[in-house]
């Protein structure tokens, strides 16, 4: 088991109507469809990526 952290985001919204530029920010995280869940690793890029979308994604606590 590695040591890095990682978190799940989960998309919500659909990226429709909303610019390029985030459309790409969803399909760099793995992202495209509606409720997909990704687990990525907790870094500063992630957690840059999930601030330039918040209204299309959240970070899902692990249960």
């Amino acid at each position: 088991m590695s040591g890095e952290a990682k978190i799940k985001v989960e998309q919500y919204r659909s990226g429709i109507g909303y610019s390029f530029k985030q459309k790409r920010v969803l399909a760099g995280m793995g992202l495209g469809k509606m409720n997909r869940i990704v687990e990525l690793p907790d870094n500063a890029c992630t957690r840059g990526m999930v601030k330039k979308i918040p209204h299309l994604v959240r970070i899902v606590e692990n249960r």
